[in-house]
C-alpha cells in the first residue's frame, strides 16, 4: 500500500493535468486533519484538496471530494454526522454533505490579514474598494456592506487608491510595483496591467480631483508622476528627489489654471520644525513630456515651479486650501496649526511662518488631516481611534465618531467620498472598515457638497466613458515568472533601441560595473532609463574611450618595461616601488577610504555580534541556566524511538512558602477530622461492634477502589495522594485554591521521578556505548588480522541526548577559513617547522631501521603475526623436476610440509578469529537490543506518565473554572446588593415625596372646593342685587352676564420636574390669562353695549359685579387645571414606587436565585472518576442524558446483576434441557462426517510422508556455510554457562557451609550462657526460700496488710488524678486545636 501523502501528491498532479495547467514539482504534502465516519475517512491537508478512503480489509478506494485550493487545519463532523465543517488556516470555514457528494459551501469568510486602506469606486456613492496587507482587494457595496467580489494578487501591499477618471484601482506594494486593476465589473475585478518603479517600498498613492494623474510617494524621496489614464497605458511621466524625508502628501485641483498643486510634508533634521515644498503639474506635462524629464526620467524644476517653506512646528500631516491657506497637525502638541503662506518667499529664500490660529484636538496620539472634495470640510483621525470633522472656515467642529479603538491602533486612513455624503475609515490593527454618513448637516452645507459633485461629474464625465472603454479592452495581465517588471511603455510603440558597440575590453580594465549588462526584464522604470542614458553615451563616446583604453595600454606598458629596468640596475640606483604611482593621493585616498569601510563593517559586525551574544545570554538564562533538570532525550540503538524527559525549573522561594503553608494547614485539618472521628468512634463503640465485619469488607473495597476515587493513578509513579483533599469535601474556595497547589506539587513529583528513571537509562546508555567501544577495539584488531575492509558500527550520542553541545561549537563545525593576524601566521609557521623537525628526528633512528628492515620491527614473532608468516621456498626450486637431487627432493618434500603445516594453523588460527568477531558482534547486538527494550519500556512508561499528568490538570482546569464561575457569582451578587440599596434609597425618596403630594393635594382640594362655592355664591348675589331692575331689563343683564369675551388660547407646558414646588410659573400664567381677559371685557364694558333704559351708575355696578364672576371663573378654571396636574404628578410617582416595588422584588429573586446557585456549586462539585476502558453499543447515534443521573452504591447494582444472573441461569438450563433432546437426532450424522473428516486426514497424512518435509536442522545445515563452527560455537556458549554455573554453585556451598559453623559457635555460646543462668537460679531459689522462713516467723501480717491498704489507697488517688489529667489534656488539645483553626481562618496572612 502507498502511503497517503504520496497518493495526495499524484492525485494534485493528475488535477493539474485536468485544469491545463503543468503540474509542479511540489514538496509532499502534509496532512493536517482526518476524521472518521461508518462509511470511512475524511482526509485534508496542505494542498486543500479534501479526500475520501473507502477501506475495505487491506485495501482502500480513494476519492476526491473537493478542491478549495487552501490548506485545510481541521475537520469536524456534525452530531448527526450529516455535514462536515472545514476550516482553513486562514479562517474560512465550508461546508460539505457527504450524503449529497456536492461542491463545498463556503460558509464563514475571514480576512486573512488587516485593512490597509480603502477608497470609493467612481462615481462615489455606491461602490467602495478595500485591500488588505497581504493584497487582497475587495468591492464592497455602501448601501448594506455587502462584498461583492475578492481578488488577490499574492503580494504585499502598501497603498491603493481609486482613479476619478475610470473604474481602475492602484495598489502599491512593497517591492516597488504599482498593479492596476479593472473593476468596471465589479463582480469580477481584474489586473490589466504592472509597472514596476523602483526598488524602493511605494508608501502612498493619490489621484487629483480630475483623474490625470497618479503621484506615487516611496521612500528616500521619492516621488514619481504618472499618467492616470488606461488609455495612455499608465504611461510614467517623471519623478523628483527631494533631499528630506516626505512625511505626507497632499493632492489639490485648480480648474480654472488647469493645474494640480502637489503639497510635500517634509521632515527637517535636528530642528523642531516643519517644511513644506509645493509643485504645480500641468495637463502639458502629459502631452509633451520630453520637454519637461531629462534624459534619467527626472522632472526639470523649472516644469513644476517648486515652493519652499519653513514652519515653525513640527508637524505630521498638512492639507492646503485655496487662498494660500494651510492647516498642520502638530506633533509635539495635541492641535491644529493654521498659517497663510506669502507667494513672495520662494524656494531662494526660505522664510520661517508663524501659524496664525491653534485650534485644539482634543486628541492625542499621532495624527493626520484629511480634507474633503469641495474643501468644506477637515478631518483630524489620530490613534485614539476618534475622528473629528471641523469646518475649514471657522474650526467648529460639526461631527465626532469614535470608529475604532486605541487598543486596535486607532485609525490608519480615512477618504471622503465626491459627493460629501459618506466617509470611509480605517482601523490600523482591528481589522475593521467603517463606512460613516451624515445624520445631521445644515442644508446650505449639502447643497455646496451636491454643487461641487454635480460640477465634477460634469468634468469627469467627458473622459470616464471613454477610459472605461479602454480599460476593459485591455487584456489581463499574466505573472510571467521569467520576467518580474513591464518595460517601458513608451519603448513598446518605438523601434527596438539600437545595439551597443562592440568594445575592446582587457582583463587589466576589465572593471566596470555589470549592473547594466542585466536585462530590461528584471530592471526597475529607473534602471531602465539609466541604461538607456548609458548605452546613448558609450554610443556617442565610443571613439573616444577607445582611443583612451589605447593610450592606458601604452601607459601601461611603459610604466611596466620602466619596473623591469628598475629591477636590472644596481641596489644603489633602485626606486622604490611607490615611486612608479602615477597619482599617489588618489592611491592614498583610496586606501584611506577602504580602511574607513573596513573600519566600519568591523564595527557594525561588532555591534551585531554584541546583539547576537546579548539574545544569547537572555536566551540562555531563561531556557537553560533557570531550569534545574535540563531537557535531553534518549535514544534506541536501532529503533526510531525516542523518549525525551521532563524540563523542570526550580520552585520559587514563594511557591516553597505556599505549599509549605497549604501542607501545614492540611495536616491540621487532618489532626482535627481524626480527633472528631475518634469521638464519633467512643460515643457509637458499640453500634460499630455488630458491624464490624461489613466495615471490613467496605473497607477493603475502598482500598481497592481509591484510585477511582482519587480520579488520577499518581500514586502508583511517584506522587503522594494522601496530602489531597477529598473530591466530595472541596466546597469552599480555600479548599479549591490549596487542591491546586498541591495537584501541580503532584505533578512536579511526578515529573521528577519520571527524570530519575530517565537519568538511569542515560546513563545506561553511557556504559553501553563504552562497552561497544571497547569491544570495537578487539573488532578493529581482528579485521586488520583478516585483511578485512569492513566498517564497525561506532554508536555515539547525539545532540539531542547531550544537548549541552549546542552551547559549544567545535572546530569542525566552522566552515570558513580563520583569520589569522600576521604574528599568529608567524607563530603557527614556526610550530609547524618545529613538528617537522621533530618528527625526522624521530625517523632518523639507525636501530628502529635496521630491525624493520630484518625483522619487521619486532624482536619476538607472536601469535598474532602467524598470518603475516611465510616460508621462502628452496633456492632450486626454479630448476626443473627431473633435475633435482635426492638431497633436493627430500628438502622441497620437508618443506612442502613446513607449508602445509603453516597453512592449517594458519586456518585455525583464522577461523578463531572469526568465531571471535561473530561472538563480539553477537553480544554488541544483543546488548543494544536489550537497551532498546529498555527505552520501549521508558517510553511506554513516559505514556502513561503523560495520561496521568493530564488527568491532575484536568482536576486543575475543572477547578480553575469552578473558582471563575465562583467568583463571578460573587461579583454579580455584590453589583445586585449595590443596585438594591440605590433602589431602596429611590423608594424612599419616592414614598416620601408621595406623602408630601398627598398632603398638598389634600390642602389644595380644599381651596379649590371654597373657590367653586364662592364662584357659585356671586351668581347668587347677582339675582339679589338687582332684584330691583325690570324683567326685561334683568333677562337682558343676566344675558350679558353670561357673555364672555373671545380670548386667545395659550398653551399650557407643564413643569415636569415638580409644576407645584414653587407655583411661580403657574402664577404669572394667570396672571397673564387674567390681563388679556380684562382687556378684553373693556370693550365689552363699554357705555355702547349698555341696555337702554339702564342707569349709568347700574350698569358700571353691573360690570363690576361681571368683573368679579369672570375672575372668579378664570381662578376656578386654573386651580382645576393645577389639581389635575398634582393628581398627574402624584400618579406618575406612585407608578414608580410601584415599578421600583417590582424592581426590587426582581432583585430580591435574582439574590435568592444566585444564594441558590451558589449552593449548588457549593455542593454539585464535579468529581473524576477512572473507569475501564471499553466500547457500548447504542442504537442510536444520540448521546443519553446524564442530567436526572444520580450515584448509588455499587452493592445494588450487583445484587440486582446477581438476582438478573440467577433467572439467566434458570432459563439456560431449561435451555440446555432442550438442547440434549435435539442432540441425539444430530449424533449419527456428526459421526459420519467425522469418519469422512478422519478419511481425508489420513489421506492427507500420507502424502505428506510422501512430500518428505526438510527439518528445521536440515535447513539450517543446508544454509549454513559453516555449520560445524556454528554447533561448536554454541556447545562452547553452552560449556562456559555450566562452567560458571558450577562456579556460581561451589560458592554458595562455600557460604554455606561458612554460616553452618557460624552458627555452630553461636549455639555453644547460647548453651555457655544458659548453664551460668541455671545455677544463678538455683542460688536465687535458695535465697527467697530462706526470706520466706524468716517472714513466716516474724508474723508481720497485720503490719503488712496495713501498708497493703495504704497502698491501694494511694494506687487508686494516683489513677484518678492521672484519668482526671488526662481528660484534661485531651480538652487543652481540642480547644488548642480549635484556637488555631480559627486564628487561620481569621488572619490567614499570620
Amino acid at each position: 500500500m502507498r502511503k497517503i501523502s504520496d497518493v495526495v501528491s499524484y492525485v494534485r498532479r493528475e488535477v493539474q493535468k485536468k485544469k491545463g495547467g503543468k503540474p509542479k514539482d511540489l514538496q509532499k504534502p502534509v496532512l493536517f486533519a482526518m476524521a472518521f465516519c461508518n462509511e470511512g475517512l475524511y482526509a485534508a491537508g496542505s494542498e486543500g484538496i479534501l479526500f475520501f478512503y473507502h477501506v475495505k480489509g487491506l485495501q482502500y478506494e480513494m476519492k476526491i471530494c473537493a478542491d478549495i485550493l487552501q490548506p485545510i487545519s481541521s475537520l469536524i463532523f456534525s452530531p448527526d454526522y450529516t455535514i462536515l465543517l472545514l476550516v482553513t488556516d486562514q479562517g474560512t470555514v465550508y461546508t460539505y454533505k457527504p450524503a449529497q457528494s456536492g461542491e463545498v459551501v463556503k460558509l464563514l469568510d475571514a480576512c486573512s490579514s488587516c485593512f490597509l486602506a480603502g477608497d470609493f469606486l467612481t462615481p462615489g456613492n455606491k461602490y467602495c474598494v478595500s485591500v488588505t496587507i497581504s493584497g487582497e482587494v475587495q468591492v464592497w457595496l455602501l448601501e448594506d456592506g455587502t462584498c461583492l467580489s475578492k481578488l488577490n494578487i499574492d503580494i504585499e501591499a502598501t497603498a491603493m487608491a481609486c482613479c476619478p477618471s475610470s473604474n481602475s484601482v492602484a495598489v502599491g506594494t512593497k517591492r516597488g510595483q504599482i498593479y492596476f486593476l479593472d473593476v468596471t465589473k465589479v463582480e469580477a475585478p481584474r489586473v490589466v496591467h504592472r509597472i514596476f518603479l523602483s526598488k524602493f517600498p511605494v508608501l502612498s498613492l493619490h489621484y487629483d480631483q480630475s483623474g490625470q494623474f497618479l503621484i506615487a510617494r516611496a521612500t528616500e524621496g521619492h516621488i514619481f508622476i504618472l499618467d492616470a489614464r488606461p488609455s495612455k497605458l499608465f504611461q510614467v511621466l517623471g519623478y523628483v528627489v527631494l533631499a528630506d524625508e516626505v512625511l505626507d502628501l497632499s493632492v489639490a485641483s485648480d480648474f480654472k489654471n488647469d493645474l494640480v498643486e502637489v503639497v510635500l510634508l517634509l521632515k527637517v533634521a535636528e530642528v523642531q520644525r516643519a517644511r513644506l515644498e509645493i509643485f504645480c503639474l500641468s495637463s502639458a506635462l502629459a502631452t509633451d513630456n520630453d520637454k519637461y524629464v531629462n534624459a534619467q526620467g527626472m522632472l526639470n524644476a523649472s516644469a513644476i515651479k517648486k515652493e519652499q517653506y519653513d514652519l515653525d512646528y513640527p508637524l505630521s500631516s498638512a492639507v492646503r486650501l485655496k487662498d494660500n491657506i494651510v492647516y498642520g497637525y502638530c506633533t509635539c502638541a495635541p492641535f491644529i496649526c493654521k498659517y497663510h503662506l506669502s507667494e513672495e518667499n520662494m524656494l531662494e529664500d526660505p522664510s520661517l511662518f508663524l501659524s496664525e490660529k491653534r485650534t485644539p484636538s482634543n486628541q492625542f496620539g499621532a495624527g493626520f488631516l484629511c480634507l474633503s472634495p469641495n474643501s468644506r470640510w477637515l478631518a483630524s483621525a489620530a490613534k485614539d481611534g476618534v475622528l473629528f470633522i471641523y469646518h475649514t472656515f471657522t474650526m467648529d467642529i460639526l461631527a465626532q465618531k469614535h470608529s475604532h479603538s486605541y487598543q486596535g491602533g486607532g485609525i490608519r486612513s480615512m477618504v471622503f467620498s465626491l459627493d460629501g455624503k459618506f466617509i470611509l475609515v480605517n482601523g490600523e490593527n482591528d481589522g475593521a472598515l467603517v463606512c460613516l454618513k451624515w445624520k445631521k448637516i445644515k442644508k446650505t452645507e449639502v447643497k455646496e457638497a451636491a454643487f461641487h459633485w454635480q460640477s465634477l461629474l460634469a468634468i469627469l464625465n467627458k473622459s470616464t466613458l471613454n477610459e472605461n472603454i479602454v480599460l476593459k479592452s485591455m487584456a489581463e495581465w499574466q505573472f510571467d515568472p521569467e520576467s518580474t517588471s513591464e518595460s517601458l511603455p513608451e519603448e513598446k510603440f518605438k523601434e527596438a533601441p539600437l545595439k551597443s558597440s562592440n568594445v575592446e575590453v582587457t582583463e587589466e580594465d576589465g572593471n566596470i560595473n555589470s549592473l547594466y549588462s542585466a536585462s530590461t526584464n528584471d530592471m526597475t522604470w529607473i534602471g531602465q532609463k539609466i541604461k538607456k542614458v548609458i548605452r546613448e553615451e558609450t554610443q556617442r563616446f565610443a571613439n573616444q574611450k577607445k582611443e583612451l583604453q589605447m593610450g592606458i595600454k601604452k601607459l601601461r606598458k611603459t610604466i611596466q618595461k620602466m619596473m623591469l629596468e628598475n629591477e636590472q640596475v644596481p641596489d644603489i640606483e633602485k626606486l622604490e616601488r611607490h615611486e612608479f604611482n602615477l597619482d599617489i593621493e588618489e592611491q592614498e585616498r583610496a586606501q584611506a577610504e577602504a580602511e574607513q569601510e573596513v573600519a566600519r563593517a568591523r564595527k557594525e559586525i561588532e555591534m551585531e555580534n554584541l546583539a547576537n551574544r546579548y539574545l544569547q545570554d537572555v536566551i540562555k538564562h531563561e531556557c537553560w541556566d533557570a531550569m534545574c533538570v535540563k531537557g535531553r532525550a534518549v535514544k534506541c540503538f536501532h529503533m526510531a524511538c525516542e523518549v525525551k524527559n521532563y524540563p523542570l525549573k526550580g520552585h520559587s522561594e514563594e511557591e516553597l512558602e505556599t505549599l509549605e503553608k497549604v501542607l501545614r494547614l492540611k495536616k491540621i485539618e487532618t489532626a482535627d477530622l481524626k480527633i472528631q472521628k475518634k469521638n464519633l468512634e467512643t460515643e457509637s463503640e458499640t453500634v460499630l461492634s455488630k458491624e464490624e465485619g461489613e466495615k471490613a469488607e467496605e473497607a477493603m473495597a475502598d482500598d481497592s477502589a481509591s484510585d477511582c476515587l482519587i480520579g488520577s493513578l499518581s500514586s502508583q509513579y511517584g506522587g503522594d495522594t494522601s496530602i489531597l483533599y477529598h473530591q466530595w469535601d472541596l466546597h469552599t474556595r480555600e479548599q479549591k485554591v490549596n487542591q491546586i497547589v498541591l495537584l501541580k506539587d503532584i505533578i512536579y513529583k511526578v515529573k521528577t521521578a519520571f527524570n530519575k528513571e530517565f537519568d538511569i537509562v542515560a546513563q545506561q546508555k553511557e556504559q553501553e556505548i563504552a562497552r561497544v567501544k571497547e569491544r570495537n577495539l578487539r573488532i578493529r584488531e581482528i579485521l586488520a588480522q583478516l585483511d578485512l575492509q569492513v566498517e564497525v558500527w561506532e554508536p555515539a550520542l547525539t545532540d539531542d541526548e547531550i544537548p549541552e553541545q549546542a552551547l559549544t561549537v567545535q572546530d569542525s563545525e566552522i566552515k570558513v577559513e580563520k583569520y589569522l593576524t600576521q604574528q599568529e601566521r608567524e607563530k603557527a609557521e614556526m610550530l609547524a617547522k618545529l613538528e617537522m623537525e621533530r618528527h625526522l628526528a624521530a625517523m632518523d633512528n639507525e636501530r628502529l631501521r635496521a630491525l624493520n628492515d630484518m625483522m619487521g620491527g619486532v624482536l619476538e614473532v607472536k601469535k598474532e603475526d602467524i598470518l603475516k608468516m611465510d616460508i621462502p621456498p628452496p633456492p632450486f626450486i626454479s630448476k626443473p623436476e627431473h633435475v633435482w637431487s635426492d638431497e633436493e627432493k627430500k628438502i622441497f618434500r620437508e618443506h612442502e610440509k613446513k607449508v602445509k603445516q603453516l597453512n592449517e594453523e594458519k586456518e585455525n588460527y583464522r577461523r578463531a578469529l572469526e568465531n571471535e568477531l561473530k561472538k563480539l558482534e553477537a553480544s554488541i547486538q544483543e546488548t543494544t537490543q536489550n537497551f532498546d527494550e529498555t527505552v520501549c519500556k521508558l517510553s511506554e512508561r513516559k505514556v502513561k506518565i503523560e495520561m496521568v499528568i493530564y488527568q491532575e490538570e484536568l482536576k486543575i482546569v475543572n477547578l480553575i473554572y469552578a473558582l471563575l464561575l465562583d467568583e463571578e457569582l460573587d461579583t454579580r451578587e455584590v453589583g445586585l446588593h449595590n443596585f438594591l440599596m440605590k433602589k431602596e434609597k429611590e423608594k424612599v425618596k419616592t414614598a416620601r415625596t408621595i406623602q408630601t403630594t398627598k398632603n398638598k393635594i389634600e390642602a389644595y382640594i380644599d381651596t379649590y372646593e371654597n373657590a367653586i362655592v364662592e364662584e357659585k355664591n356671586l351668581e347668587c348675589g347677582f339675582t339679589k342685587e338687582f332684584a330691583d331692575v325690570p324683567a326685561n331689563l334683568f333677562d337682558e343683564l343676566f344675558q350679558l352676564y353670561k357673555h364672555r369675551p373671545k380670548t386667545p388660547m395659550t398653551e399650557i407646558l407643564p413643569d415636569t420636574a415638580n409644576p407645584y414646588g414653587d407655583g411661580s410659573g403657574s402664577a404669572e400664567d394667570y396672571k397673564d390669562a387674567l390681563t388679556l381677559l380684562m382687556k378684553a371685557m373693556d370693550e365689552l364694558d363699554s357705555p355702547e353695549h349698555m341696555p337702554n333704559g339702564l342707569d349709568l351708575s347700574m350698569w358700571e355696578h353691573f360690570c363690576l359685579a361681571r368683573r368679579n364672576k369672570m375672575e372668579s371663573e378664570e381662578l376656578v378654571k386654573w386651580m382645576a387645571l393645577t389639581l389635575a396636574e398634582m393628581q398627574a404628578f402624584l400618579q406618575r410617582r406612585m407608578d414608580d414606587n410601584e415599578k421600583i416595588k417590582s424592581e426590587i422584588e426582581d432583585i430580591f429573586q435574582e439574590l435568592t436565585w444566585l444564594q441558590e446557585e451558589k449552593m449548588k456549586l457549593q455542593l454539585n462539585l464535579t468529581v473524576q472518576f477512572l473507569l475501564k476502558q471499553g466500547q457500548v453499543e447504542l442504537e442510536s447515534t444520540e448521546i443519553p442524558d446524564y442530567t436526572d443521573a444520580i450515584l448509588i452504591n455499587k452493592s445494588v447494582i450487583e445484587e440486582l446483576n446477581c438476582s438478573i444472573m440467577a433467572q439467566g441461569q434458570k432459563k439456560i438450563a431449561s435451555m440446555v434441557e432442550c438442547k440434549e433432546f435435539s442432540k441425539g437426532i444430530f449424533q449419527l450424522e456428526w459421526e459420519h462426517k467425522k469418519m469422512r473428516m478422519q478419511i481425508d486426514d489420513l489421506k492427507q497424512k500420507a502424502r505428506d510422508i510422501v512430500t518428505l518435509p526438510i527439518s528445521k536442522d536440515r535447513q539450517l545445515f543446508l544454509t549454513v556455510l559453516n555449520y560445524d563452527s556454528r554447533i561448536a560455537h554454541h556447545i562452547s556458549v553452552m560449556e562456559q554457562t555450566l562452567g560458571i554455573m558450577d562456579k556460581l554453585h561451589k560458592k554458595n556451598v562455600k557460604n554455606r557451609q561458612k554460616r553452618i559453623k557460624d552458627l555452630e559457635k553461636c549455639i555453644s555460646l547460647k548453651e555457655q550462657a544458659n548453664y551460668e543462668l541455671s545455677l544463678e537460679l538455683k542460688e536465687m531459689l535458695v535465697s527467697v526460700s530462706e526470706r520466706r522462713h524468716i517472714f513466716e516467723a516474724a508474723d508481720t501480717r497485720h503490719v503488712s496488710e496495713k501498708i497493703a491498704k495504704q497502698r491501694y489507697q494511694k494506687i487508686l488517688k494516683k489513677k484518678q488524678l492521672q484519668g482526671l489529667v488526662k481528660e484534661q489534656e485531651e480538652q487543652f488539645e481540642i480547644l488548642q486545636a480549635e484556637v488555631e483553626r480559627l486564628k487561620s481562618r481569621t488572619f490567614p496572612i499570620l
